[in-house]
């Protein structure tokens, strides 16, 4: 059995964000589940335009680290667009043993804070 590659983090990440967004009532208007394309999201709420970075990561790594480079780009391009910049990061870690490397259709537990205002 093979564990989760990059992009299939990714896509939960993705998964749990979307869902995320979608209760507390943003409205999509494009959404990009490349691997490293930014913004993932781009997202209308209250007459608001928000870009929304998403990043997935595996146990121990920390959901609220981010490049900083990398960002920063995204941030010209919400700044050109007069939009809000959001990060959204995600962790994942197997649910019965955080130090086990998460395999497809296990049970995992997920590391979601919310969004944190960039922009």
């Amino acid at each position: 059995m093979k564990s989760l590659n990059d992009k299939e983090v990714h896509q939960l990440a993705m998964q749990e964000v979307g869902s995320f967004l979608e209760k507390e009532g943003y409205e999509f208007l494009a959404v990009n589940s490349q691997l490293k394309r930014s913004p993932q999201f781009v997202c209308v709420k209250d007459q608001i335009l928000y870009f929304v970075v998403v990043k997935g990561c595996l146990y121990p790594k920390s959901p609220k680290s981010y490049d900083l480079e990398h960002m920063n780009k995204v941030k010209i391009h919400a700044e050109k667009n007069q939009a809000k910049l959001l990060f959204a990061g995600v962790g994942f870690a197997d649910a019965t043993n955080y130090s086990l490397p998460l395999y497809k259709n296990n049970s995992y537990v997920v590391n979601f804070s919310g969004l944190e205002k960039i922009l």
